[in-house]
């Protein structure tokens, strides 16, 4: 290629990326402070502005007199967050959620819906997930033309390349061809990764971790999983497995990957069989064996001192859990996130104190407060990562030819 051609061009967009990056970060900006902020020429930022309205990504607002001023007021500039819109969806074993998020990050919509009982057959799947985001969609009052790129977290390993690494006895759970799906009939870009390494996005971006370059977030519901952020970065290794939990078979006092509420719930079983007559069998009834996490966790609050055992055997074992997470990765924060979120509150005393014993420097222990929402925002986020990227060549739906 002629690098004398193609410079001006280069240089153009490289201009043109410089002023949407303001645009994107400031509720609106004139012609003066994004001079201020690019270091260009009035001339160049008037003409790459009128660029990225003809394009679509920006908005001219009128700028309101200031006392007596005559002539025109300053141009005024937004970046058009309405140009498109982007999904996230959280894929797990039992359900999906899905949000649908303009370019600002504002959630407009969302939908959830269950798989079928055992999780059901990909074709079944398929089928559940796009009527959830035809669901989604209709909520937010928007159509599938308007989307711009779309992410997706499952809870299987994906490698950095996105795809679903082979193997894993999951795989076929998620691996449902929504690339042909969402690809050859909408014409969307389909981002898949980790829910774990989704909602360590998810907290460093509107989280506890907000802003933290060394994060780690971990999903302790059924089985534990987690996301690692180094210096700014998503953690992904050669096929996907930085922040896997196989190693905690290694682990004195842990064992395997069951989390938080499956611990709970077993516990809390095995102690009813075993003729517990307490806080959790109150709670349970006399009908049955099987306690749920949410009742363990209710009896320890009320003061049942076998759930209150439970949780500090729980919140022990987790200190393993969190002192090899810490060794090997060595975050500032380790939030905590998933089903059992909120209840985990009760376990931070314990598993801190407990931390301290294994590593020296132990960082900071936190509950996400995001709850539910956690994957599928970080799925929102990845999808504007892409977007933000590949806004020069994508086309928004008001420039799109009817």
């Amino acid at each position: 290629m002629d690098a004398t051609t193609s410079t001006p061009q280069l240089l153009r967009r490289t201009n043109l990326r410089a002023v949407l990056e303001v645009l994107r970060a400031v509720p609106s900006a004139t012609g003066t402070d994004l001079i201020t902020a690019t270091g260009l020429t009035r001339a160049t930022v008037i003409a790459l502005c009128d660029d990225l309205i003809a394009r679509g990504w920006a908005i001219e607002r009128e700028s309101p007199r200031v006392g007596g001023q005559k002539g025109r007021p300053a141009r005024r500039f937004e970046f058009n967050s309405a140009a498109g819109y982007v999904l996230g969806l959280d894929v797990g074993i039992a359900t999906v959620r899905v949000l649908v998020a303009d370019l600002s990050g504002a959630v407009v919509g969302g939908s959830e819906a269950p798989f079928p009982r055992h999780g059901g057959e990909p074709d079944q799947r398929r089928r559940v997930l796009t009527a959830a985001v035809d669901a989604a969609l209709a909520d937010a009052g928007t159509t599938a033309s308007a989307v711009l790129c779309v992410g997706m977290g499952v809870a299987a390993q994906v490698s950095g390349d996105g795809a679903i690494t082979p193997g894993q006895e999951v795989a076929p759970m998620f691996d449902l061809g929504l690339q042909k799906e969402f690809g050859d009939g909408h014409g969307w870009p389909l981002l898949v990764e980790n829910d774990a390494k989704l909602a360590a996005l998810a907290e460093r971006w509107r989280g506890v971790g907000a802003g933290e370059k060394n994060l780690a977030v971990i999903l302790a519901g059924e089985r534990l999983g987690s996301g690692i952020i180094e210096s700014g970065r998503l953690l992904h290794g050669a096929s996907g497995g930085a922040g896997a939990m196989d190693a905690l078979a290694l682990i004195a006092g842990v064992g395997n990957e069951d989390g938080i509420a499956k611990l709970a719930r077993l516990w809390g079983s095995a102690a009813l069989k075993d003729g517990h007559d307490g806080g959790i069998r109150a709670l349970v009834g006399p009908d049955t064996d099987r306690a749920s996490a949410r009742l363990v966790f209710e009896a320890a609050a009320a003061g049942d001192p076998v759930a209150g055992e439970i949780l500090d055997r729980i919140a022990r074992r987790m200190a393993r859990v969190l002192a090899l997470v810490s060794s090997f990765f060595d975050p500032r924060l380790i939030v905590i996130g998933g089903a059992v979120a909120a209840s985990a509150t009760a376990l931070l005393p314990v598993m801190t104190a407990e931390l301290a014993n294994y590593v020296s420097e132990p960082p900071r222990i936190a509950v996400s407060d995001m709850g539910k929402m956690l994957v599928p925002t970080g799925a929102v986020r990845l999808a504007l990562d892409y977007v933000e990227d590949h806004m020069l060549e994508l086309v928004p739906e008001l420039r799109r030819p009817v």
